[in-house]
């Protein structure tokens, strides 16, 4: 029999304060509806149905056709969100998982343990609980030799029942059948007017079936309210992903410093320097060093590359390459290997071909860079006309003299040079030294003369 899941995605999350869908925050790199669809399709799950309902179309159109859509028009609880959630899946046999698209901490490996302890006891539901210290706002779970016989909210529970530290973590597995026909016996007669997948639960139990629990750690089952418990399970989930790096041999200095999303690959001896972030699809051979301040954005890093104080967003970096401190690589840069990219170089939409050195001070824009190129200091592409972008390329063995301006397009072909000062608007032939400056001009005695003006 299959696997589904429904995700509990149509709340409005008040206590967010935020514009954006509660289910849609980022935490660690991914949206925290995200999360807990990566890990049903992880678990195995055939199908997932996501229910939704305030900014429906926002989360629709952040999965895609990832999920199929139930909506949930009006909050009338957790029990009438499971309601829509099963409609595409009621005439189908098998297992379905109640999730909560705003608690990202709960792990594949977990839900597939609690899905074989429910098979193999043959229960109608399995409740997967925790043990917390501080139990209070939770509901608690109360048993009878053993067996659960309850679920009793905080302000419904009697004295005794309010010192229990089992609590309900809101997230079940169950027979599918099983929970249909009991849905339809759940109503809405309570203070709130809302129907709640607890009663479900304690009719089951009425009625003689048999229910489980599943005991995990308590931050499995954190879900997030607001931007406090925002920032609490991106730290978690972000400890979670450095320890697996460090654990596949990536060495990192302090792991408390060091943020790193999901998606992020570094190979094993690299070293992160505190202060490093890396977010996106970001990708880091071995035997490199990155750090300290380090960002670098859905960027392709090659082995024993040197990256320090540098920001990168949609680039491409080679191996045996120095990068910084303070440069700033931008949208559709490629480096090539053992090339330097040193302090104050920004490069933008540009190819740098390898051996080539840009040491520092120098603007590389819409630019194509030979091998084995020498950047004088204060060098500028000048690639903008005020209306149109333009490209420059700079061929094989080329040595572009200090505070050279190339105004593109233009072309500097191979084994050309450049004077310090000049400021170049016509292609350069191979082999040649252009020099495109005006004649130094001196005016002797001119300071003193100056001088003797203003006595007068």
């Amino acid at each position: 029999m299959g696997l589904y899941s429904i995700i509990l995605a149509a709340g409005e999350g008040k206590r967010m304060k935020s514009n954006i869908a509660k289910p849609l925050q980022q935490a660690a790199g991914k949206a925290l509806v995200e999360w807990v669809l990566d890990t049903a399709e992880e678990t195995g799950s055939d199908e997932n149905i996501v229910v939704i309902g305030h900014k429906a179309e926002d989360v629709k159109a952040y999965l895609g056709d990832r999920a199929k859509y139930a909506y949930q028009y009006e909050q009338l609880g957790t029990g009438h969100a499971v309601m829509q959630g099963i409609e595409s899946i009621k005439d189908v046999d098998g297992t379905v998982m109640v999730l909560y698209g705003d608690s990202p901490l709960i792990e594949a490996e977990t839900l597939k343990r609690v899905r074989e302890d429910h098979s193999k006891k043959m229960r109608a539901a399995t409740v997967i609980t925790a043990i917390a210290d501080e139990p209070y706002g939770y509901g608690r779970i109360v048993r009878e030799n053993g067996e659960i016989v309850r679920i009793v909210e905080q302000k419904d529970a009697s004295e005794d029942e309010q010192k229990i530290t089992e609590v309900n973590s809101g997230m079940y597995f169950f027979d599918i059948q099983k929970l249909k026909e009991s849905l339809s016996k759940i109503t809405n007669d309570n203070s709130q007017g809302e129907y709640y997948i607890t009663d479900v639960i304690e009719i089951m139990l009425s009625e003689g079936e048999k229910v489980g629990a599943y005991v995990t750690d308590l931050e499995q089952t954190m879900g997030v309210n607001d931007k406090l418990q925002l920032s609490q399970v991106g730290k978690i989930l972000n400890r979670r992903k450095v320890e697996a790096l460090m654990l596949a041999g990536v060495t990192i200095i302090d792991p408390d410093k060091v943020q790193v999303t999901t998606n992020v690959k570094v190979g094993r001896d690299t070293v992160l320097y505190p202060g490093t972030v890396l977010e996106g699809d970001t990708v880091i051979g071995e035997n490199c060093v990155i750090g300290s301040n380090t960002s670098l954005n859905n960027c392709k890093v090659g082995n024993n590359t040197k990256i320090l104080e540098t920001v990168g967003i949609d680039s491409e970096i080679g191996s045996d390459t120095n990068v910084g401190p303070f440069a700033y690589l931008r949208p559709g840069t490629k480096v090539g290997s053992e090339v330097k990219i040193g302090d104050f170089v920004e490069v933008k939409n540009s190819t740098i071909d390898d051996g080539t050195k840009v040491a520092h001070l120098t603007y590389i824009g819409d630019a194509d860079v030979g091998k084995r190129v020498n950047f004088g200091c204060g060098t500028v592409v000048v690639n903008y006309d005020g209306v149109n972008k333009h490209r420059t390329i700079i061929e094989d063995d080329c040595f572009i003299g200090c505070n050279t301006n190339l105004v593109s397009p233009v072309v500097v072909r191979h084994g050309a040079y450049t004077a310090a000062g000049s400021t170049i608007t016509d292609e350069v032939p191979p082999e040649s030294l252009a020099i495109a400056r005006s004649k130094q001009v001196v005016k002797e005695q001119w300071t003193a003369k100056r001088k003797d003006s203003k006595k007068k």
